[in-house]
């Protein structure tokens, strides 16, 4: 995994089981905050699995598309956008009924200093976005960040784990939970609330950025011993397929892969693939922020992509000099400022 191309073309490829439930989704599908890190891979994802379904339905993508080019590319692509500012309540109010929502839009990075666009965005936009599409269905994009930190041997915290979010930006998170929950219980919108924990993509991720600082000789700190990852592809398809999981009252379903992954480990791995040995600072704590998506992986089985395979791809990105997205992750964050 080297270049551009290779990685959309591999984040792109759709599988048999995404392919059928594509088929069983009853309608247009729309994409609210399609410009993040996720939206354009998945819009892409959605697409090829429509068309080797053989069906017909829309791609609608909506974000503010303040990347220069990417509202072109995705219309190259098969996908319909719509440039959205959504705390615009007249444009929100403007956007076209659609039987199916996935909902991305928020803010975290620049939430220390900026908090109050963080709440307006994570838990006002919520309320707006829920009265709108109160006859569709939403697969709606939270954090692991509304849980407690737990300790390593707990096997991650599940979804009957009451949250208790470190920070503002975990708080906002629950504050968007609870809006689209209460909106899925006024109204009875089926919902899923999709409580992602760390996507990994060549250009950003927790192995990304242990990878740079392996090969850069750089201190990699293990105060945050541990972590959970799971490759950008099977996020993405996951979040599709879940919208025929969606329930009334909201369901919860944590995303991530099977490990509990340590970063010390990890970061061998990468020095063992560039011939150096890793510089550690601090020691690991005896808790972390880790979910356990075993109900996500009874209902959608494991992950196509496993942790060896996304290492040894961070580990020749990093080497051919691949490009990055420069948008950190802060997985080493204890005390929820971001």
């Amino acid at each position: 995994m080297r270049t551009v191309e290779e990685l959309e073309a591999k984040l792109a490829e759709p599988s048999e089981a995404l392919i059928e439930d594509v088929k069983g989704i009853e309608g247009d599908i729309l994409l609210l905050g399609v410009g993040g890190k996720m939206g354009p891979s998945l819009a892409r994802l959605l697409l090829n699995a429509i068309r080797a379904a053989g069906v017909h339905k829309r791609v609608i993508g909506v974000s503010r598309f303040s990347e220069r080019g990417l509202q072109e590319r995705l219309e190259a692509d098969g996908v319909e956008t719509i440039a959205c500012d959504l705390l615009d309540d007249e444009a929100l109010q403007a956007l076209p009924d659609v039987p199916n929502v996935i909902y991305m839009a928020g803010n975290k990075f620049g939430t220390t200093g900026n908090e109050s666009f963080t709440w307006a965005m994570n838990a006002y936009l919520p309320g707006r976005v829920a009265e709108k599409y109160r006859h569709s269905r939403i697969v709606v994009f939270s954090s692991g960040n509304v849980y407690p930190f737990t300790p390593v041997g707990y096997g991650g915290a599940s979804e009957s784990v009451p949250p208790s979010p470190v920070g503002e930006y975990g708080q906002s998170c629950l504050g968007r939970e609870r809006v689209f929950e209460h909106f899925s219980k006024r109204y009875g919108i089926p919902m899923l609330i999709y409580r992602l924990n760390y996507a990994i993509d060549m250009r950003y991720g927790v192995l990304l950025e242990l990878a740079r600082s392996v090969k850069e000789g750089r201190p990699v700190n293990l105060t945050m011993g541990y972590a959970n990852v799971i490759w950008q592809g099977d996020a993405n398809e996951i979040a599709i397929r879940s919208l025929l999981a969606c329930e009334a009252p909201a369901a919860f379903m944590n995303v991530t892969g099977p490990e509990t992954v340590s970063i010390r480990w990890a970061a061998e791995e990468f020095g063992k693939r560039f011939g150096v040995e890793p510089v550690f600072e601090g020691t690991e704590a005896s808790d972390a922020l880790l979910n356990n998506a075993a109900k996500c992986q009874q209902r959608f089985g494991y992950p196509r992509v496993s942790l060896l395979q996304m290492i040894d791809w961070a580990a020749e990105w990093v080497a051919a000099g691949g490009a990055t997205l420069n948008k950190p992750t802060h997985f080493q964050e204890r005390k929820g400022k971001f």
